[in-house]
């Protein structure tokens, strides 16, 4: 009992801790990262590469995989680049686990020192930091705590009978490590308790081999589970993945269960035999990969086709339930889940809009036009539904929140505005008077676009969560769009003083397209003031106390 509590506490910490480094990565420097992958079009190797750097920092290939995901969804990436960049990932997740399973014990005191001061007494960007070089410390002490409990187990005639029994069926092994990479969403998590227990002699060094390779499987499985909702397209890079990664790992198992002698060239000892193969399976797949993504995208393509989809003539239903109004709390939760209707569906008329810059679409305006007219419904739907719910006489907290949700209501209102009559007619505009941004000034509008885009997803989580921590990073977000958007407008300026024509006859339409995206941004950051404003982080006035 002893030693279990052991090993599940350590396996609990390091799990935890890679999750707190990927997090620290993700609430810091989301936004780079989003930019760095979609500038990654140009050629697969350069795909590849960046993916590879995306997931050395978020410690996660499936995050990587998620991302981009998103970004092919939206038409920002080719899938054919898309699943390069997740080839590279996987590379850098195995880069990852070579880094972390180095023992370093006069680190860790040197890392919780420094990330604690960080996290403490910094904010933004600093604060994050501090959280990444905490969860590189954690995983450290977990590690060591593996090793601690494990080590009694060597002479232990139990567990050699049981591990014994592993490294003669390889195959029980590679599903074990498939399992249990996907039960902790983490293969880095799952490889590093693989090595560690090899390294201690636990493991035999092919059951160690074989469950490393089912974490790979078990990874690449996790991201399709969660892309199955994503666009079609979507889909078939991220199953080319686990194709090519799930099935180069039982190919391998197989030839590790046949040859286990192999092993011997890749290391001295059962721990770096079996880390450097995690690495070597990675890279030798990548490379191999590499040319062979566009074919196997085409054969998915004609394996995975678009269904048609029939409402079988129903008619869009309203979350705002009458029967609900002696239920007031119930009422607006209903108001609530009609907003998060009104948000996600903003959310695919800001994706519809950018692409219109570049190639006007007649009938994407039209649509993005039906959804205003959608969303102004909606907004005078949740007006009166919370007007009415007032007049059976509220207690207070619940009229406050009664207000908030019409306040939301009228901001979430007023981004739709800024889309379809703003957005959309300068897109128009371009189109008919046949007009082109310069490079840097339409490179710039749509990496502002992606870093509200990605806003708004963070929105819409604090809006079903109603996480205080979340909702301060929304808030900071909104403090960094507006500092994003003042360099770009000086920018522009710098391009009219250089007298680039491009920037002279579209300047107009450059400066109220990053006004509008600031003001869509603005609207969807006000979900977060009522919630840090119950958790006492508000402040009363930006303004300084004379």
């Amino acid at each position: 009992m002893e030693f279990l509590l052991g090993i599940a506490g350590a396996a609990a910490l390091l799990i935890w801790a890679v999750r707190l480094v990927r997090t620290g990565v993700e609430r810091g420097f989301a936004a780079q990262l989003r930019i760095w992958l979609k500038h990654s079009a140009r050629n697969r190797l350069l795909a590849a590469g960046t993916g590879m750097g995306a997931a050395v920092l978020l410690q996660s290939s499936t995050a990587v995989a998620v991302l981009t995901s998103n970004f092919v969804a939206k038409g920002g990436l080719s899938a054919t680049v898309g699943l390069a960049i997740l080839l590279g990932a996987d590379v850098g997740s195995a880069v990852v686990t070579q880094v972390l399973v180095v023992r370093q014990a006069a680190l860790i005191p040197i890392l919780l020192l420094i990330g604690v001061i960080l996290f403490m007494r910094g904010t933004g960007s600093v604060r994050q930091v501090g959280r990444i070089l905490i969860g590189l410390a954690l995983i450290f002490v977990s590690l060591d705590m593996i090793r601690a409990a494990t080590g009694p187990l060597v002479e232990n005639p139990a567990t050699q009978v049981v591990m014994g029994y592993l490294g003669r069926d390889l195959m029980t092994a590679f599903v074990l490590g498939a399992g249990f990479a996907w039960i902790v969403h983490s293969s880095v998590a799952a490889v590093l308790l693989f090595v560690t227990l090899a390294g201690q002699s636990v493991l035999p060094i092919g059951a160690a081999a074989a469950m490393i390779l089912g974490a790979n499987l078990g990874g690449a499985f996790i991201a399709y589970v969660l892309t199955l909702s994503a666009p079609l397209e979507s889909r078939r890079m991220v199953v080319g993945n686990l194709v090519l990664r799930g099935g180069g790992a039982m190919v391998l198992t197989l030839l590790v269960a046949a040859r286990p002698d192999l092993l011997g060239i890749l290391g001295a000892t059962a721990a770096r035999q079996t880390i450097n193969l995690h690495l070597v399976f990675n890279l030798v797949l990548a490379l191999l990969a590499l040319p062979l993504t566009g074919p196997l995208l085409a054969v998915l393509r004609q394996v995975m086709t678009e269904k048609p989809i029939t409402n079988g003539g129903l008619q869009p239903t309203s979350a705002l339930d009458p029967a609900a109004m002696d239920r007031p709390q119930r009422a607006l939760d209903c108001a609530a889940r009609e907003l998060l209707g009104m948000g996600q569906k903003i959310e695919q008329m800001l994706i519809t809009v950018e692409p219109l810059y570049d190639r006007w679409d007649a009938a994407a305006g039209k649509l993005i036009q039906e959804q205003d007219k959608t969303i102004k419904t909606m907004h005078l739907d949740v007006k009166l539904y919370l007007a009415q719910l007032g007049q059976t006489g509220l207690k207070e907290h619940l009229g406050r929140r009664s207000i908030e949700l019409v306040s939301l209501s009228a901001s979430l209102e007023s981004a739709s505005d800024a889309i379809a009559r703003t957005m959309l007619k300068l897109a128009q505009r371009l189109d008919r008077q046949q007009l082109t941004f310069s490079p840097q000034g339409r490179r710039e509008i749509s990496d502002f676009a992606d870093r509200v885009q990605g806003n708004v997803q963070l929105a819409l989580n604090v809006l079903m969560n109603q996480n205080p921590a979340e909702a301060r990073e929304l808030i900071a977000a909104k403090e960094k769009i507006r500092q994003v958007e003042q360099k770009l407008q000086r920018s522009h300026i710098g391009r009219l003083r250089q007298g680039l024509v491009e920037s002279i006859d579209t300047s107009n339409i450059h400066q109220e397209t990053l006004r509008a995206l600031k003001q869509v941004n603005t609207a969807f950051a006000m979900v977060g003031y009522p919630i840090v404003e119950k958790s006492g982080d508000l402040l009363e006035s930006r303004l300084a106390d004379t």
